[in-house]
């Protein structure tokens, strides 16, 4: 019979220690990774900020990225819209280092895809997508901001100066419009904006460095924009600017070359803003006079601004021109208004100040005058010439009047076109139909006697081909006489000498001698002297 199993009893010791199964090891070694990045996550987590935006156009919750110097500080967490119904309220949530960034003139734009005339920008946003770029600034903490709806044209860390420029036009200037020093773009318009003081328009110019440094005293600045074409009395001329400032306007500076020593100006330094380059070359004069000048015939041609010469070199200008009517006597006068800005004129000797009116008035008594005189035959501008006459009737500065009146003289148009008159007057005077009449008389007896010289001249001409036809008859003749006296002395050599037929044909030989040798002295006078059949022989 089988015999049950025989049990053992347990023994428990109290004193042993239980082990931990190796499997948990790994779930606490994940919790504790877990952990760790969590409280690194919260750790790294950053400020939750707000900003409002005119438009979301090209932002994406969890993907539209914020960055700084193209380094990702954060991303947009929510997009809502305003209670206003009019801007787009974006949340996002920045890295922890990003919350040095958040003060008050921070600013936050939207980058994407731009072409303007500075050329083509955010062309990455094609692939990644549009992002918020940040500007940090100073003044105190913020989390809430408006973002700009453009980009700012400066940026910060851009090196150079910013100066202010007036002017009384804005024109097609905007920010962003390039500044140009010698045709090279250094620098561009941050903002403008209207002074309720003066009605000027003040606009912050920035100049990149190392270009600042030529922003002295003297500098000038001035509008560089469009096709400058301009007629006046000293001729066209012509200027334009680079493509740029040809489509958007622009500006350029010049330093001057009394500037070469003067020191740098300061930032936030104010100038004017001339509207072209030729203004920047006028010197402003403070001791000028004025004075009228009333012109005797038309004044066309002549405009307001119209130089005021000495022998070419400009003194003034014409300030304006107008029509007075005399009510009683119904005479007009034209009174042109001119400037003469006499610090131009150096002064030589110590007799009279320059500027003051002594010296105008000793100078009328000299001769000097004013004319018109014409300054273009392209454009037909008159400019006003002041120079000595000394065949001019004595005048002086006539005071009295609002303005002193300066003397004038005929200008040389005017006595050209007088002594035209004169002469067309005297013209029609002659008695120019008897005339006509006794030219075609003179010019019918003129041809009658052309008439008769050409059929005179055609006998002489038939007489001289009878005269050469004769010579040349002579000339036979005398070789005929010659043939005949060899012949004769021929014959003579045969007969007996001292016969009466000897004698006699010695004799007819001598005769025909005689006559060959006339006939001879004939001919040759006539090769000679043709015209001796008409005029008979000469003594």
């Amino acid at each position: 019979m089988e015999q049950p199993p025989s049990y053992t009893a347990a023994k428990i010791s109290l004193n042993k220690r239980p082990e931990l199964p190796l499997v948990w090891l790994l779930p606490i070694i994940a919790l504790l990774v877990s952990g760790w990045l969590v409280y690194r996550a919260v750790q790294e987590k950053g400020p939750v900020i707000t900003i409002n935006f005119p438009t979301a156009e090209g932002l994406e919750v969890d993907k539209t990225k914020l960055r700084f110097l193209n380094v990702e500080i954060g991303k947009v967490t929510a997009i809502s819209i305003e209670n206003d119904l009019k801007t787009i309220l974006v949340t996002a949530q920045l890295n922890h280092s990003a919350e040095t960034y958040l003060h008050e003139h921070t600013n936050f734009w939207v980058v994407r895809p731009q072409i303007g005339l500075g050329g083509v920008s955010g062309l990455g946003t094609l692939i990644s997508g549009a992002y918020i770029e940040v500007q940090p600034g100073d003044g105190d903490e913020q989390y809430h901001f408006t973002g700009l709806a453009n980009p700012p044209v400066l940026k910060r860390n851009q090196q150079g100066r910013s100066f202010f420029l007036e002017t009384d036009n804005l024109g097609s200037l905007r920010a962003g419009t390039p500044i140009n020093f010698h045709g090279i773009s250094v620098g561009e318009i941050l903002n403008y904006e209207l002074e309720p003081a003066n009605g000027m328009i003040r606009l912050t110019a920035f100049i990149n460095a190392p270009y600042d440094n030529f922003v002295r005293e003297h500098t000038r600045f001035w509008k560089d924009g469009g096709i400058n074409l301009s007629a006046g009395a000293e001729g066209f001329k012509f200027k334009t600017a680079p493509l740029v400032s040809l489509l958007s306007g622009g500006i350029a500076f010049e330093a001057s070359p009394e500037d070469d020593k003067a020191p740098v100006k300061p930032e936030n330094s104010s100038y004017k803003l001339f509207d072209d380059y030729e203004q920047t070359n006028q010197v402003i004069y403070r001791n000028n006079l004025l004075y009228v000048m009333y012109f005797k015939g038309s004044v066309r041609g002549l405009a307001e601004g119209a130089p005021v010469q000495i022998r070419g070199i400009t003194i003034g200008k014409v300030r304006s021109i107008n029509l007075e009517v005399d009510e009683n006597s119904a005479e007009i006068r034209i009174p042109v208004l001119v400037e003469l800005e006499l610090e131009r004129i150096k002064e030589v000797s110590g007799d009279f100040v320059v500027g003051n009116e002594q010296l105008v008035a000793a100078l009328v008594k000299k001769g000097l005058r004013a004319q018109l005189q014409t300054g273009s035959l392209l454009t037909g501008q008159l400019l006003v010439d002041l120079d000595f006459h000394a065949d001019s009737k004595p005048a002086e500065i006539m005071a009295g009047g609002k303005y002193p009146e300066f003397p004038t003289t005929t200008s040389s148009l005017d006595q050209f076109s007088n002594s035209a008159k004169v002469i067309m007057d005297k013209l029609a005077k002659l008695p120019l139909q008897e005339l006509t009449l006794e030219l075609n008389h003179t010019l019918q007896s003129l041809q009658k006697t052309s008439t008769a010289a050409t059929s005179a001249l055609e006998s002489t001409t038939t007489t001289l081909h009878s005269v050469d036809k004769t010579v040349i008859a002579a000339g036979k003749t005398l070789s005929n006489a010659d043939t005949t006296l060899s012949a004769a002395q021929q014959s003579l050599s045969t007969l007996k000498p001292g016969s009466d037929m000897h004698y006699q044909l010695q004799q007819m030989l001598q005769e025909l001698t005689q006559a060959a040798s006339s006939v001879r002295q004939l001919t040759d006078y006539m090769e000679q002297h043709p015209d001796a059949v008409l005029r008979g022989k000469k003594e």
